[in-house]
């Protein structure tokens, strides 16, 4: 899939939490075709600090608005900037970068997409796309709080969405692994991203039931082409670089 370097145009930025920004999007041109679990390298501008681009998943492609939406935590220089732009501006972003999740092949098929933290990002356009495909999926989302969980009513847009809550402030008490519906009923595929210690979890889980399992991993990626090496994960086939041979790897690859 073709890379490209292009100027977007910010059309609107919605404070979806006090630590987390929603940026819609767009450009004069159709935006390329994205799959779901591919992410974008976007460059920060007037911020000293700031030398490399900042990887940000994909978290949903609107073909009929012409937009992309990015998922931005505010927890560095960078991210903080990026919070504070505002319609009109621009985000010169590299896309569409990495591989991305495994999509159904039929409408039979099952998937369970589990993500915790900004991690829930990349699972909305996979669960749009599959909504797309005929199949529905079932979005198991995990926070500290009530308060901490995002975009709930995007989610179900797409698909059924069971919640965890380490405090039982809303859905079940606990974390993701912990839910009911993982003894209730069957699954033929996972897809995860969040916390590492979370996709370790659902990895470890995902093998005890005898269930395929792919997760997108978080390394920092300064380059998004491999070259720079400082994402890299120890796998069975050796040193891979996250973003070029990832962000999303089948778990059995991976040396957790």
């Amino acid at each position: 899939m073709k890379k490209q370097i292009i100027d977007l145009t910010v059309r609107q930025t919605v404070h979806v939490h006090e630590r987390y920004v929603l940026l819609k999007l767009t450009h004069e041109e159709p935006l390329p075709e994205m799959l779901p679990g591919q992410f974008v390298e976007v460059r920060v501008d007037d911020v000293p600090s700031t030398f490399l681009r900042r990887p940000i998943s994909i978290h949903f492609v609107d073909r009929e608005k012409n937009e992309l939406w990015l998922l931005v935590a505010a927890v560095g220089d960078g991210t903080r900037r990026l919070a504070r732009l505002r319609p009109g501006d621009t985000l010169n972003c590299v896309l569409p970068l990495g591989n991305g999740f495994t999509m159904p092949q039929s409408a039979d098929e099952r998937l369970l997409l589990v993500g915790g933290g900004v991690g829930v990002a990349p699972l909305l356009y996979m669960g749009a796309e599959m909504q797309q495909q005929g199949c529905e999926p079932t979005f198991l989302l995990g926070a500290r709080s009530q308060k901490d969980l995002l975009m709930l009513d995007e989610f179900r847009k797409y698909g059924r969405v069971l919640v965890t809550t380490e405090d039982g402030s809303e859905g079940e008490r606990g974390f993701v692994t912990n839910h009911s519906i993982l003894a209730k009923e069957q699954f033929t595929r996972i897809a995860t991203c969040g916390p590492k210690p979370m996709m370790v979890a659902v990895a470890r889980m995902a093998d005890k039931l005898g269930i395929a399992c792919e997760a997108s991993l978080e390394n920092m990626m300064a380059c998004g082409v491999g070259a720079c090496l400082c994402c890299v994960e120890k796998t069975t086939e050796g040193n891979l670089c996250v973003c070029k041979e990832g962000p999303v790897f089948d778990t059995k690859r991976l040396l957790w």
